[in-house]
């Protein structure tokens, strides 16, 4: 009677397992680096970003703070992690010393790692840190571009103060750092990552 009774709850556990892999992330293979830095950038909706403080009693140390980011549509990102910022906040006075900063992104961010098992630290677990500099939007469809899907993916933004000099940024990538298997840090150029395809069709889709 157990067994006849615990057949059936085991497969149903089976199918919603199946189910929710097939509903979760499909991540590039761990030798795609590039694709799978583009993966991860696309799907996460914040960034922990290190700047160079310029405030005492920091100053010329790392500081690290969280902002959100989006680098377009899902599934057709752009690779460019925007953001949306005021020169109020603590990070943007230091970018203004020195615009120099890493971002870092990780699939722990999504729910990819706990329904995989992957602790947000293991190499399993993709994450990518990006070395560049930060710069202000200037141009006119750009800045657009940043609007639409930062907001889209943020929709607060709309109503955050106005009196408080928002500008729309983008990370001006100069190096990428890939840790997504085992076996150490990969690196990125970002001219490799730039041409690389995060997401593939299936071979028999339309």
């Amino acid at each position: 009677m157990t067994a006849l009774t615990a057949t059936p709850l085991a497969l149903c556990l089976l199918l919603l397992g199946l189910a929710s892999r097939c509903s979760g992330l499909h991540i590039p293979p761990h030798d795609a680096v590039a694709r799978v830095a583009r993966f991860v950038a696309n799907q996460v909706t914040w960034a922990s970003m290190a700047t160079i403080s310029s405030h005492d009693p920091v100053r010329g140390q790392p500081f690290s703070n969280a902002f959100s980011v989006s680098d377009g549509p899902l599934g057709r990102g752009s690779g460019v992690p925007y953001l949306y910022l005021t020169r109020m906040e603590v990070s943007v006075q230091d970018l203004k010393v020195n615009p120099q900063a890493s971002l870092s992104m990780s699939l722990a961010q999504t729910d990819y790692c706990a329904q995989q098992g992957y602790d947000p630290q293991s190499p399993l677990c993709a994450h990518v840190i990006l070395s560049g500099s930060v710069l202000q939007v200037n141009d006119t469809a750009e800045a657009e571009f940043a609007k639409k899907w930062l907001f889209w993916r943020h929709p607060e933004m709309v109503d955050w103060p106005s009196d408080h000099d928002w500008f729309f940024a983008k990370f001006n990538i100069s190096q990428v750092w890939v840790l997504d298997y085992f076996g150490g840090v990969k690196t990125v150029t970002p001219e490799e990552y730039f041409q690389a395809t995060p997401f593939r069709k299936h071979p028999h889709s339309g």
